[in-house]
């Protein structure tokens, strides 16, 4: 049996003959290996037999088919809205008809309309910076006020923040927990406000609800953070979630405060404005309580507008959006609240 093993060079384990003494041998040990082929050896001609492998047959209706390529895309804006009277309650009798959205000036028409109370995915950021030390207790009152809006299919998250934000408490369903854990909290250290508006959205998105929103309490600017405002503000814009802040702000002593502690109420303003929330600044620690049961029923009373946009096209630009209520002839000055814009899917 002729050794077939590869070789070195030329393959297989024979000798590297060179003279015709030698030929002969090579070539009937290398018809044995491969008996398909036939080649020249010893100045012998063979005849040379290649046998192409055969391709299976394809149909003509293969041919003609051409390669799949589905692509599902679906897009609907969704813009929660919330409308209220000239004394801030909230007005919950309106109908579709009664709204008009426009992206970049164009009206829309408004495919999805709904008002009721959907579930909510909360992301609470507590103050735990040393300034809150006087504040703590009713700060905790408040956030009670606020759960006790809440319903079962609710979920929550906690974060405290000082010098540094951290994620207190995941997603639960049950806001004792977050309740217990601010109870326990201890201010101390500084206020990195920006880093935990960041840490509350990107734990946002594990959110299982369509609804979502931040709420802050805080008594002060940032003087801390890594991030910059203008990257939390580019965030927000980015995002689909409210923010809605209760800034607990010593406004009578502002001539002692730090740039960053004066710049608070104009940051939370504007994160609040431009994501369809609010900033409500408190006045009274005592107001705590009452502003934070009034942000969880806002929560509740709002409108869901939904719109395809008549402009498709996938260009990752900013779209600016308006919402108004047509009915202000028989209920004048009514103030709707809901997100400025949207940045448009990119390819």
């Amino acid at each position: 049996m002729a050794d077939c093993t590869p070789g070195p060079r030329l393959g297989y384990n024979l000798p590297m003959a060179r003279t015709d003494k030698y030929a002969a041998r090579l070539a009937v040990a290398l018809l044995a290996c491969s008996p398909g082929w036939a080649f020249q050896a010893s100045g012998v001609d063979t005849a040379v037999s290649i046998l192409p492998r055969l391709r299976p047959a394809v149909s003509t209706s293969q041919t003609l088919l051409p390669k799949p390529d589905i692509r599902v895309d679906s897009s609907l804006v969704l813009v929660p809205a919330q409308v209220t009277n000239v004394l801030g309650a909230p007005v919950t009798d309106l109908r579709k008809q009664d709204f008009q959205v426009f992206e970049d000036g164009v009206e829309q028409p408004i495919s999805d309309f709904s008002r009721e109370d959907a579930p909510l995915s909360v992301g609470f950021l507590f103050d735990i910076s040393g300034s809150m030390r006087d504040k703590i207790k009713k700060a905790t009152e408040a956030a009670d006020a606020f759960f006790k809006t809440s319903n079962p299919q609710d979920e929550f998250f906690l974060i405290e923040f000082s010098d540094r934000p951290k994620l207190k408490v995941p997603f639960t369903s049950d806001p004792n927990d977050i309740y217990d854990e601010i109870s326990r909290a201890r201010p101390f250290g500084r206020t990195a406000l920006l880093d935990a508006i960041h840490l509350g959205m990107v734990t946002m998105k594990q959110a299982r609800n369509s609804r979502k929103a931040l709420v802050i309490v805080s008594d002060g600017g940032d003087n801390r953070s890594r991030h910059s405002e203008r990257e939390i503000k580019n965030e927000v814009l980015e995002s689909d979630l409210q923010v809605y802040a209760m800034g607990i702000f010593d406004l009578d002593g502002t001539s002692k405060l730090s740039s960053e502690e004066r710049n608070g109420p104009k940051l939370l303003t504007d994160l609040a404005d431009e994501s369809g929330g609010r900033e409500y600044p408190v006045a009274s620690l005592n107001d705590l309580p009452a502003i934070s049961a009034r942000i969880g029923n806002q929560l509740r009373n709002q409108y869901l507008l939904g719109y395809s946009p008549l402009n498709g096209a996938r260009d990752g630009k900013y779209r600016i959006i308006q919402v108004r209520v047509s009915r202000q002839a028989d209920a004048p000055n009514l103030r709707v609240y809901y997100r400025h814009g949207y940045y448009s899917p990119g390819f």
